[in-house]
């Protein structure tokens, strides 16, 4: 069979691909996804290994001085984020939403779960929130003043979509990402580092080196100076290790290194788990549509 139309099939074959390809990646993307969510234990943050770790509990304020408002509703909260949207004709005279703007907010959240606080950097992280507002309007901005005269004119017609998600303080958050201690004494103590980086930090003074333990003034450490540079160095390793000790413990979380999930919500796991089932299903169909649409196209072009 000749092809009435070269063009149009290669596109059609493209899109059928491109379903394909597509559907299958979100499935193992979102199978993956939740095997890492069911496979991971919760922890508590005060006994939490180090590492790849799965949290949950209450969302608090970071800071007291912290002042976070949503930029389109003004409503206090902890982390948001927003889109802003204008109805406008295509060039195939089909209307559709426009993305004007979008942002998110960079705050660093708090998690408690009764057993110590985590602060949690957000960025990089898939965000589900409950906290979620969408309305339309004739401002390019809800909280602008409203128009008056050739401006009201001029802007007249216009039709805007406003979205802003939020996490207030007081909700729940499941967390999963890279969790990180330091200070009380959580990390473990490598006295013969510790004790070369206090060595290497007193070399970067050399003069003042000398003028410590150079007992006889000629310019140089022998080897009976430099076994009381080390003996020194150590003793002021241990004890900057006993200071470090005594100061509270600072938990934080962050996006892994590896490719593992970064996720923040306030869904629980189990809904979680269930919601990226259903997706990973719906990428099978997508992904099976696209297989035979490519098969039916080449079959018919006999290829």
């Amino acid at each position: 069979m000749e092809q009435a139309d070269p063009l149009g099939f290669y596109v059609a074959l493209s899109f059928a691909l491109g379903a394909c390809l597509g559907g299958g990646w979100w499935v193992l993307r979102r199978w993956s996804q939740a095997r890492h969510l069911l496979d991971t234990p919760t922890s508590k943050i005060r006994s939490a290994a180090q590492g790849y770790v799965e949290l949950y509990g209450l969302l608090e304020e970071a800071s007291e001085n912290s002042e976070i408002r949503g930029p389109l509703t003004g409503k206090a909260c902890l982390w948001w984020r927003f889109r802003i949207e204008e109805y406008v004709c295509g060039n195939d005279d089909k209307r559709h939403w426009r993305v004007l703007e979008s942002g998110a907010s960079n705050a660093w959240l708090c998690l408690n779960d009764g057993t110590g606080r985590c602060l949690i950097d957000p960025r990089g992280a898939e965000i589900k929130v409950m906290s979620r507002d969408v309305w339309e309007g004739s401002q390019r901005r809800p909280l602008e003043l409203p128009k008056n005269g050739l401006r009201a004119f001029l802007g007249g017609g216009r039709r805007y979509r406003y979205v802003e998600e939020r996490l207030h303080a007081g909700q729940p958050l499941y967390a999963i990402g890279d969790f990180r201690t330091q200070g009380a004494g959580q990390q473990g103590f490598d006295v013969h580092a510790a004790q070369g980086e206090v060595i290497r930090e007193w070399k970067r003074d050399y003069a003042g080196l000398l003028q410590r333990f150079d007992a006889d003034g000629n310019g140089e450490l022998d080897e009976q100076e430099w076994t009381r540079v080390r003996l020194a160095a150590q003793m002021e390793a241990e004890d900057r290790y006993q200071r470090q000790a005594l100061e509270p413990a600072h938990h934080q979380m962050a996006k892994p290194a590896e490719r593992r999930p970064f996720i923040l919500s306030s869904y629980g796991e189990d809904e979680l788990v269930r919601k990226f089932y259903w997706q990973a299903a719906l990428g099978i169909v997508v992904c099976l549509i696209g297989a035979l649409c490519s098969a039916w196209l080449l079959g018919v072009q006999h290829w």
